[in-house]
């Protein structure tokens, strides 16, 4: 049995129709633009009133820390332009971040950095991923962004400046490279 293998105009003129609505999108991906950041994370996990990451969910019966599986951390950390607590503020890292390994290697981060400075007011960055807490450089994506960075995408990569045990107060250096079809 012969198959009939004669094109359909119609599906001709679909794919055409498709080729030229795609063709502008196409175009606009020679104009992306890298941006490089650097901002510092002011981290304070104490229960006092300067807390700015706290456990709030976690297994019943287990002491809920940062490599316990299961525990959820909140996070509104101040974001510097320097490592320095009184350096300048340039807005705020709001998110979550979940103990997701069995053995508390491994977390899930989940966080919007919500620009308040005068370049970027209002703008926002999403990064999202797992995060292996003990490495010396640890990596996550930047998943889509609002304001100057919409439609961002690229890399955040976070290693440990300062570490203060005694008063639970650390300092993350983010290092973020992202790629946006706008410029910002």
């Amino acid at each position: 049995m012969a198959s009939n293998f004669i094109p359909n105009l119609s599906d001709f003129s679909f794919s055409l129709l498709l080729v030229l609505a795609m063709a502008p999108f196409l175009a606009q991906s020679s104009e992306l633009k890298e941006t490089q950041l650097v901002l510092y994370f002011q981290d304070n996990v104490s229960a006092g009133p300067n807390a700015t990451s706290l456990p709030v969910a976690g297994i019943a019966g287990k002491l809920w820390t940062f490599t316990q599986f299961g525990t959820v951390y909140v996070t509104d950390d101040p974001l510097t332009v320097g490592p320095e607590p009184n350096s300048a503020s340039i807005g705020r890292a709001q998110g979550i971040t979940v103990a997701a390994a069995l053995n508390g290697r491994n977390s899930l981060v989940l966080a919007s950095l919500v620009f308040t400075n005068q370049e970027y007011n209002g703008s926002t960055l999403e990064l999202q991923g797992n995060s292996k807490q003990f490495e010396q450089v640890r990596e996550v994506a930047v998943v889509s962004g609002t304001g100057r960075f919409r439609f961002a995408r690229g890399y955040a990569t976070f290693e440990t400046y300062l570490v203060d045990p005694a008063t639970s107060y650390s300092v993350e250096r983010c290092n973020i490279t992202r790629i946006s079809k706008f410029k910002g």
